[in-house]
């Protein structure tokens, strides 16, 4: 049996959870459907959020910002989003439970996921707290440390070299011992950063979350005060766009800049699977924003 709904959000994160408050507070219908297994639940703390000097973990704002819309009527369904079919009008969204959901319009807020290798034992332990992703969010953290950037190829050594702006004392540990082009081999050399191309057995941690430094699998140890991750590769959640028809970019959504709509009429898109632009706050912003685009077209179609 088919249940129906005003918007059904497929994706629980920062953007979506947003997005279901501010369509609850207008009283529409609304689901959310979150497989429970995105970005925002990796991050111990983000540090740059207006009104959180000290910080808030990912988690803390997914349990708060779910309470809040459940509040205002929004419902959630710990589901997977395995199918999108749009027909006269009407969407139907088939669930890795083979729940069969219908709506009138969409937002997609499937997000991105970094690329963190198998094999390296304690990696995701100390992300937010004394390991980063983002450069633009964290790299304030490692202001005058010992760093270690732990990557791949040219992914991580751009990491390095970015991070420059930060500290001088980097290490950057290229894990999966990709080449370098010569270019970026001189620009490592002329900023004084230590290129270390070998594999890495486990991240060595002290108190459950403060990077201490890496054990490589030869046995050697090389520590620091602060780790940042750039393995590239990221994966674009936009699989279920892209069977619709939906338009991609480098495998991003493209969407309007004012409304946040697709070239597909009544279905949006916002966060990370938008603009990789990996800050929280730009992902509230652009929740909202479709939700109020959203709201005035089932403002229009209401029979």
């Amino acid at each position: 049996m088919e249940k129906s709904y005003d918007c059904i959000i497929i994706g629980g994160g920062i953007a979506g959870l947003q997005a279901g408050i501010q369509l609850g507070r207008y009283k529409h219908k609304t689901l959310i459907l979150d497989s429970n297994n995105g970005r925002s639940n990796l991050c111990k703390n983000y540090r740059n959020i207006l009104g959180w000097p000290e910080g808030v973990s990912g988690e803390t704002l997914r349990q708060s910002g779910k309470k809040q819309a459940e509040r205002v009527g929004v419902i959630f369904k710990e589901q997977k989003a395995s199918k999108l079919n749009k027909s006269d009008n009407i969407f139907t969204i088939t669930t890795d439970q083979q729940e069969f959901l219908q709506t009138r319009t969409v937002l997609i807020a499937t997000g991105v996921m970094d690329r963190l290798p198998a094999g390296i034992e304690n990696l995701k332990k100390c992300l937010g707290e004394t390991m980063f992703i983002c450069p633009d969010c964290d790299g304030y953290e490692v202001e005058d440390k010992k760093l270690i950037v732990i990557g791949s190829g040219q992914a991580g050594a751009g990491m390095a070299i970015t991070l420059n702006y930060w500290t001088k004392d980097i290490t950057y540990i290229n894990h999966e011992q990709k080449e370098l082009d010569v270019s970026t081999l001189q620009d490592l050399k002329d900023l004084g950063i230590l290129h270390i191309s070998k594999p890495i057995l486990e991240i060595i941690v002290k108190d459950e979350s403060i990077f201490e430094g890496v054990l490589f699998k030869d046995g050697q140890k090389i520590m620091g005060e602060r780790g940042f991750v750039a393995f590239g590769g990221n994966r674009v959640h936009s699989e279920l766009a892209e069977k619709l028809g939906v338009q991609l970019e480098k495998k991003h959504i493209v969407v309007n800049a004012r409304t946040k709509e697709t070239n597909i009429e009544n279905v949006w898109a916002a966060g990370d699977v938008v603009a990789h632009s990996e800050q929280v706050a730009i992902a509230m912003g652009d929740g909202v924003q479709a939700a109020i685009w959203i709201h005035k077209r089932l403002r229009s179609i209401e029979p």
